[in-house]
């Protein structure tokens, strides 16, 4: 089993973190963010990762803290399971429409870690969540994940769609490069002899 535990904790944080890589999208996600632990369940979900987060963050000031971190110790709860990241596909793509979203994401797990956001919002606010965390999520789980990432919106009007089609087709494009790739076993998808 490629699975993996992170905890995080700082003067703003503790998050603990379990992944399983060949799962089937089970997830238990409570950060005290409503809409951000519904798109954590999107993303265990449509990768089939399954997905346990406990969060405790300094909410009183605001979310900030408790989405970056996240994101951080996610990220690296992936790299852990990954271990060598021998067999598998390495790199994933996915175009997902959501109503009147339509979102891009393509991914390499190479372990340089880069993000292309081309993702804008019509408001800044989803409810009481602040739509410029999205960007932050993922660029956390980007740097920690090691993980060159690039989401782009093609289409969209609706904020919540928006957010919820960029977790979607990250996760449908992980759930691609995370698989072991039967022409692959054994081999690290790279010439270089690491990634």
């Amino acid at each position: 089993m490629r699975s993996a535990s992170i905890t995080r904790e700082t003067a703003e944080t503790r998050i603990e973190v379990t992944v399983n890589l060949d799962g089937t999208g089970r997830y238990d996600n409570q950060t005290g963010v409503g809409f951000f632990d519904h798109m954590l369940d999107q993303l265990s979900r449509h990768s089939l990762i399954d997905l346990t987060v406990r969060a405790k963050g300094d909410l009183h000031i605001d979310d900030h803290h408790t989405v970056e971190d996240t994101g951080i110790a996610l990220g690296q709860a992936l790299v852990r399971a990954l271990g060598d990241k021998t067999g598998i596909r390495r790199y994933g793509r996915f175009h997902l429409a959501m109503d009147d979203a339509q979102v891009a994401a393509a991914l390499d797990l190479s372990g340089r870690p880069y993000l292309v956001w081309n993702v804008e919002f019509p408001r800044e606010k989803i409810g009481s969540f602040d739509t410029e965390l999205v960007r932050e999520f993922f660029q956390a789980l980007s740097t920690h994940g090691g993980i060159t990432l690039h989401v782009d919106r093609i289409h969209g009007l609706n904020a919540h769609h928006i957010a919820e089609a960029a977790f979607k087709a990250v996760a449908r494009a992980l759930r691609e490069a995370v698989e072991p790739d039967p022409r692959m076993a054994g081999v690290l998808p790279s010439t270089k002899g690491a990634l």
